[in-house]
């Protein structure tokens, strides 16, 4: 073997080396809330900055669980985070306006996957208030509007509960747990079973696997990649441009304001969920702001 291709060879096997290495240092993938290790196993994790205590076996496999389940619910997971590319960049403000740590906007994908849900319970929204909870929180429910359904303003009202239970119950992980349960049933809990901690608590399996899930969530939605959700900026679903028009007093035929505002009635309840009757009604001291969209329907 001549000396060219002695050193063609040793130049191919460097390279090999050097690919390798590189490849090894793609699966130890770190970011600023978590760190898995080279088998893919999540080895640190926190919410809002609260460490998670995966050194206790049984934590580790209920977040295990979450990981598997959410990494396998491929057609949920995709539509989730299309929808985030619309509604975290309203989400994330007003967190941040009321003082409410980011990862919160996980809570809310965990509570309905970024959609207008109702729950079996009577729940509605992307933040999922019960009536006599929205309009504890200042929301209005009635006939003609639900606020549950106005992303901005239950944003707002969740901050409002959880600014709440952080303040009883010193943790936002505690709080967290609380949006599921009620902060009577999460304080009930602590009293009972002698313990400070949501890690250290036997719940039923809803609660008990809740702030998991929200940890999963947020492993998967931050490194998407890294669990073969790949989509181009594209696919994901756009903020459409809107103007808003003022409504300080009744409007008898949302269809025929639909019309003179150049949309039609499907499109209007589209970008205003929160109106839910054919008419609008506005009490003494309402105004409300209707969203048109300028822009995504035209031909």
């Amino acid at each position: 073997m001549n000396k060219e291709k002695i050193m063609k060879r040793g130049l191919l096997v460097i390279g090999l080396v050097v690919i390798c290495s590189l490849f090894v240092f793609a699966i130890k993938v770190k970011n600023n809330n978590g760190k898995t290790n080279i088998d893919g196993k999540i080895e640190s994790i926190n919410f809002a900055g609260e460490a998670t205590p995966l050194h206790d076996s049984e934590v580790a496999e209920r977040l295990d669980r979450e990981m598997i389940t959410n990494r396998n619910y491929h057609s949920s997971t995709t539509l989730i985070l299309k929808r985030a590319n619309r509604a975290f960049p309203v989400i994330e403000p007003i967190l941040k306006e009321y003082g409410v740590p980011d990862d919160f906007k996980y809570l809310a994908v965990a509570e309905s996957a970024l959609a207008n849900a109702v729950s079996s319970a009577g729940a509605r929204g992307y933040w999922q208030f019960m009536t006599a909870t929205a309009k504890e929180k200042g929301l209005i429910v009635n006939t003609y509007v639900d606020e549950r359904y106005h992303l901005v303003k239950s944003t707002q009202a969740a901050c409002k509960y959880l600014l709440e239970a952080k303040e009883n119950f010193g943790t936002w992980t505690l709080a967290a747990a609380s949006y599921n349960a009620g902060m009577a049933g999460i304080q009930g809990q602590l009293t009972r079973q002698e313990v400070e901690s949501y890690y250290d608590l036997l719940l039923n399996e809803e609660t008990s696997r809740y702030v998991f899930r929200i940890l999963a969530l947020k492993e998967i939605m931050q490194n998407p990649t890294k669990y073969n959700f790949n989509f181009p900026q594209e696919e994901l679903y756009p903020i459409l441009k809107t103007k808003t028009i003022q409504a300080t007093e009744d409007i008898d035929d949302l269809v025929i304001f639909a019309k003179n505002n150049g949309i039609n009635y499907k499109i209007l309840k589209t970008h205003n969920p929160w109106l839910r009757d054919k008419m609008l009604k506005v009490y003494d001291g309402q105004e409300f702001l209707i969203e048109i969209p300028t822009e995504g329907y035209n031909k």
